[in-house]
């Protein structure tokens, strides 16, 4: 029978063996205490089983409350743990219930988490991942060996339709590719959503007509599920391709069921992502939780940036990236949406560490504050990636192209 093979980061002050037992119990067929109906023929067929252990280091104290044991050092160790696949079948929320279930609370573990996970080849007979993926959008804004250069609609919440159709018609004439709304704005009571999309479509819509290019624009549709379906439609009546979901908030199955629709490219904002991952021993890694938004059908991943704004270090940002690379039992690969305080200094070392133009490059301050204009803002990052394929440093790049070069000065640190 087909199994599910997870690993698992742990720290406990227990025996690692015992440990890691009591983890596969808890997430399949056993509980604190045997119980009459766990005969030996339902755990040989039910039960999870430890595949591997890897011990590491041992540490003094603690990284998150547990069990502590005065005297006992605490055991870090990577832990391989499989089910069958009859335990869940296909069905995905109880998949990530015994992936990422009550194990978090066993008081045995003072530090664990997911790394990743695999799943066998049957999944692509129940799942299709995503629809569209790196390909489907940059082809839909006829973006070919770059990549696709995106901001995002800044104030995030306070303009009418009509201020923020007029910002979109500046970035349209500068030359992006994509534009977001902000995972802050919904439908303010200022600017209804019905309202913002006609008039920012009616922009792009009249751009695509007299050029051919069509911009990418996500409005934020994360809501309930009825009113998502709602919203997706009107942008689909508006001629969008685009719809935005912060799926740490709408959850796992309504942003699957928008994703089955099919027809607009998904763009899966994170928002909340520290939450999951900050603490190096508790929560989930990156290319685990891809994969499970994979599997709902999500199209962009949003992955950090280097030399990002935030918490996370390059290294991270670097297999976050490439973990959406590579290949899964389903659908496309998931486009990698790079942001966080990006402009073009950091795109040698972003190609340089991942040699790929596969990604949807964000910047708003990056192209909106540039001291010549958005529209310089957009060349200097194309001017940025064009140099960093072509091997040129910052400071290179910089001689060559003059968009660049002021943005250089305006925003070195």
């Amino acid at each position: 029978m087909e199994r599910i093979f997870a690993e698992y980061y742990i720290e406990t002050p227990y025996e690692v063996e015992q440990a890691a037992a009591v983890l596969a119990g808890e997430q399949s067929s056993g509980t604190f205490v045997s119980v009459p109906g766990e005969t030996a023929e339902l755990k040989q067929r039910f039960a999870a089983r430890v595949e591997h252990i890897e011990k590491l280091d041992l540490v003094d104290e603690p990284s998150i409350p547990g069990n502590a044991i005065p005297g006992k050092k605490y055991q870090r160790a990577k832990v391989q743990v499989s089910w069958s696949i009859e335990n869940f079948g296909y069905n995905l929320p109880v998949l990530i219930s015994t992936l990422q279930g009550n194990l978090y609370e066993i008081s045995q573990f003072t530090g664990l988490k997911l790394m990743d996970f695999d799943v066998p080849d049957s999944f692509k007979n129940h799942f299709k991942g995503p629809r569209f993926g790196i390909q489907g959008s940059k082809a839909s804004c006829g973006v070919g060996d770059r990549p696709m250069i995106g901001t995002i609609i800044k104030p995030s919440v306070g303009m009418s339709p009509e201020q923020t159709a007029a910002l979109v018609q500046t970035l349209i004439d500068a030359g992006i590719d994509f534009i977001k709304d902000d995972e802050l704005m919904g439908s303010t009571a200022n600017s209804l959503f019905n309202d913002r999309v006609n008039v920012i479509m009616k922009v792009i819509n009249e751009h695509a007509h007299k050029t051919g290019k069509k911009v990418m624009y996500a409005f934020n549709i994360s809501d309930e599920i009825d009113a998502m379906q709602r919203k997706y439609e009107h942008i689909q009546k508006n001629e969008g391709t685009c719809a935005m979901i912060s799926i740490n908030s709408v959850g796992l199955s309504g942003t699957k069921k928008i994703c089955d629709q099919g027809d607009l490219v998904i763009h899966g904002h994170r928002n909340g992502w520290g939450m999951l991952n900050r603490h190096p021993l508790l929560g989930i890694e990156f290319p685990a939780y891809q994969k499970i938004w994979r599997l709902a059908g999500v199209d962009q991943m949003h992955v950090n940036g280097i030399q990002n704004k935030f918490w996370e270090s390059d290294d991270s940002v670097v297999k976050s990236i490439q973990s959406c690379l590579k290949p899964f039992v389903c659908g496309n690969n998931p486009l990698p949406v790079v942001s966080s305080g990006q402009w073009g200094g950091q795109a040698p070392e972003t190609y340089r560490r991942t040699q790929t133009t596969d990604l949807l490059y964000m910047a708003g301050g990056g192209i909106l504050a540039h001291p010549m204009g958005a529209t310089a803002g957009v060349n200097a990052l194309q001017q940025a990636w064009k140099a960093a394929v072509d091997g040129l440093s910052v400071e290179e790049a910089a001689l060559q192209y003059p968009e660049f070069a002021a943005s250089v000065k305006k925003f070195s640190k």
